[in-house]
């Protein structure tokens, strides 16, 4: 039916015409902001580490970089992952993502985080003094030992490694020190042993790693943790990795070590993912002292469960909008198409049905006058006794007089027509009967 022919519906009808598909529209944008999320945020909070962390260093990375695409990162220090876990767990600290290391969140209480990517180890470096080497942690019994900050990861990591290897608060002195007060108590001879986990290149390890009168532990029973932790890898430290120059260290370190991971809460924006995992392979992608050229970031399990989106995108990489368009232009080409696309989807079926309806609509007011008519005729036929003459052609007047009103279309012209001489031929079919009645009627 062409457009035109809409102006042959009353106005009643056309305003409910209008009407349904502002319906239909609104139905389609409805559930596209329902079910779909809106445009990523331009604003997250990152929480890091200490100021002397490595933590630290890269949370400036992150920022400059999402920085490019228009995303302003607040970094809150902390003092560590265990922290970090504790504001991602609290919806109030407003804290969206944060560094993590494999073995802080071990417990149910977690369940509502994810893991976007792991990006490299982190090694747990044993610092001591003293002339009689050490090679396993059970040699620690009896010993004055930093076990790392509160909050710190360094604590959450050793402790139940320590526990395992019979080291306790019963048998040996356990403190709470990290970082440079760590290290200074090390140098000065008031403690034995200083426990640090975290990266190669963070400065304090650096700084004791250069000192010739710390020696650092190289285990000999590494691979014995992998089996206990399914969060921990044996790790080795080549000699000379960390300075050729200086053959430091001076032989093959056997090491255990856990990931450093980004974490985040479950509902964290998919855009924003996508973002900060093009941040990571930027700068966790090369080799390190412990990492492989592209094995980094990851997103094998380490202890908290996987993103599906960062495993998307680490199988798939970015989608094609972001990989030729800047990040906003592409996050809104992507909001219309999501919009657009149920609009679509709603909208052209019922447009492709509207001119059938219309169509419908205009014929059966047609037809609703050949029921009555097929009604009446059957009457005229079959009726016995006196036959009710005068009714019958009111019946057809009113038939003649709502046929005549209808406005039809060109193309139903035919249709309006044979009506009418359908009319014609009742009419005459009552008129025949008014005559038979009357030939019967005696004294006529």
């Amino acid at each position: 039916m062409a457009l035109e022919d809409l102006t042959l519906l009353s106005r009643h009808e056309r305003i409910r015409l209008g009407l349904l598909l502002a319906a239909l529209v609104a139905l389609a944008v409805w559930a596209s902001l329902k079910f779909f999320q809106p445009g990523p945020p331009t604003h997250i909070v990152l929480a890091s580490g200490p100021e002397f962390g490595i933590y630290h260093r890269y949370a400036v990375r992150y920022r400059e970089l999402l920085a490019r695409e228009g995303v302003k990162v607040e970094e809150r220090m902390t003092s560590g992952a265990a922290e970090n876990l504790q504001l991602l767990l609290d919806p109030k600290s407003k804290v969206d993502v944060a560094f993590m290391q494999g073995g802080v969140a071990t417990f149910p209480a977690a369940d509502n985080l994810v893991m976007l990517a792991s990006l490299y180890y982190e090694p747990l470096w044993v610092f001591y003094r003293g002339e009689e080497p050490l090679n396993r942690l059970n040699q620690l019994v009896g010993k004055r030992i930093a076990i790392g900050a509160r909050g710190s990861g360094t604590l959450a990591l050793v402790a139940p490694v320590l526990k395992a290897n019979g080291v306790g608060v019963d048998n040996s002195k356990l403190l709470t020190l990290g970082g440079e007060d760590a290290l200074r108590a090390l140098k000065a001879g008031e403690i034995d042993v200083a426990l640090y986990v975290g990266g190669a290149e963070t400065p304090i390890i650096q700084q004791a790693l250069r000192d010739k009168a710390i020696r650092l532990m190289s285990m000999t029973r590494s691979e014995a943790y992998v089996r206990r932790f399914p969060y921990i890898s044996a790790l080795t430290l080549p000699g000379g990795t960390v300075d050729l120059a200086l053959d430091i260290p001076d032989q093959n370190v056997g090491m255990i070590g856990t990931k450093a991971m980004l974490a985040a809460r479950e509902d964290l924006h998919p855009e924003l993912i996508n973002l900060l995992l093009d941040a990571a392979r930027a700068l966790h992608g090369q080799q390190g002292y412990f990492e492989t050229a592209g094995e980094f970031p990851g997103t094998a399990p380490v202890d908290l469960p996987v993103s599906a989106y960062a495993d998307q995108h680490k199988r798939f990489g970015p989608s094609i909008l972001y990989r030729y368009l800047p990040f906003w232009v592409a996050a809104l080409v992507e909001r219309m198409i999501i919009v657009i696309v149920p609009l679509l989807v709603i909208l052209i079926p019922t447009l492709n049905y509207v001119p059938q309806v219309l169509r419908w609509r205009v014929r059966s007011r047609i037809f609703r006058w050949y029921g009555e008519l097929a009604l009446l005729e059957r009457d005229v036929a079959t009726h016995e006794g006196s036959p009710p003459i005068e009714q019958w052609e009111r019946d057809l007047d009113r038939i003649e007089v709502a046929v005549k009103g209808i406005r039809t279309p060109p193309k139903f012209a035919s249709e309006a027509y044979t009506l009418r001489e359908h009319i014609e031929v009742v009419r005459r079919a009552v008129a025949a009967r008014a005559n038979t009645a009357s030939a019967s009627t005696p004294g006529t």
